[in-house]
């Protein structure tokens, strides 16, 4: 009968252990999709500076070519070139500035794409180890049930006696 007992508290003991690591692989899961969910806002406002910033590139070389165009114009028609070679000047240094930001967005971005899949990676490790620890829980409950039977059998077979 002690036996039994002992038994018991022992599988109590085991379900109360586990119940906490569940409890606590949940709380890492919510902590993890949290993070996913802000890197993949980062990943969008990324995007959408990614995507303006190649339109202002875009513009920028428009302007540029116009430039080029009014400039090669300009000295045809005997206006100094001066003026217009520094907006050039200044048209390609503002193109390269751009197109160096396009570049450090990229960057990040592939860096967030990056950080985005080895959190995914943790959270299905995080959720695969809750899902062990769910179904040990389960086999506590099961060896649980079983031990109270017999012990309730065996007391119901004493009282008989």
């Amino acid at each position: 009968m002690d036996r039994i007992k002992e038994k018991l508290a022992k599988q109590k003991a085991d379900l109360d252990v586990a119940n906490d690591k569940v409890d606590e692989l949940e709380a890492k899961i919510k902590e993890f999709e949290a993070e996913q969910t802000k890197k993949e806002g980062e990943i969008s406002s990324l995007t959408s500076k990614n995507a303006q910033l190649e339109a202002d590139v875009e513009k920028l070389e428009e302007k540029l070519a116009e430039v080029k165009k009014e400039a090669a114009a300009g000295a045809n028609l005997g206006v100094t070139s001066d003026n217009l070679q520094r907006k050039v000047a200044v048209l390609e240094e503002e193109a390269e500035t751009t197109e160096k930001q396009l570049k450090e967005t990229i960057e990040k971005l592939r860096l967030t794409d990056v950080k985005a899949e080895h959190f995914e990676r943790k959270v299905q490790g995080v959720e695969a180890e809750r899902d062990n620890w769910e179904k040990k829980y389960e086999e506590e409950v099961e060896k649980y049930k079983k031990a109270k039977a017999e012990l309730d059998e065996l007391a119901t077979s004493l009282e008989n006696l």
